[in-house]
């Protein structure tokens, strides 16, 4: 399933479990039902801590992402989707504000950060098709 942990990020352990346990139902890697791996088995995967994983399984059923399946563990629940979607673009939102923050107090034009996103774009765009 998931977990490429990388401990120098600056992000905490258990919400880079999180985020990706979000972005694989956002992307529909892990289906509505879904069960996944039990805290242990997702803590030795990822050579993490079980308590670590433990508090990202209860964020995510906090936050509605997971249903507790008693006996049988945690699966992605039936708002989870729409909820990763919405996540996924805020996250994105956050990290362009701050992008687009440094560009104004840059005076950089909004025409010269427009060329310089379809530039990037069409870029990135290139390297996955090809």
């Amino acid at each position: 399933m998931i977990c490429h942990i990388d401990a120098g990020n600056g992000i905490p352990i258990y919400e880079q479990i999180e985020r990706q346990v979000k972005f694989s139902i956002a992307n529909g890697s892990l289906l509505v039902g879904e069960r996944l791996p039990s805290v242990r088995e997702l803590a030795v995967q990822a050579a993490v801590n079980v308590n670590t994983v433990a508090r990202a399984y209860r964020e995510l059923q906090q936050q509605g992402v997971l249903d507790s399946i008693r006996g049988t563990g945690m699966s992605v629940s039936a708002a989870a989707p729409d909820i990763c979607r919405q996540d996924r673009l805020q996250m994105i939102r956050d990290r362009l504000r701050s992008v687009l923050q440094e560009a104004l107090q840059n005076q950089i034009s909004v025409q010269e950060v427009r060329s310089l996103v379809d530039s990037e774009w069409q870029s990135l765009t290139q390297q996955d098709s090809g």
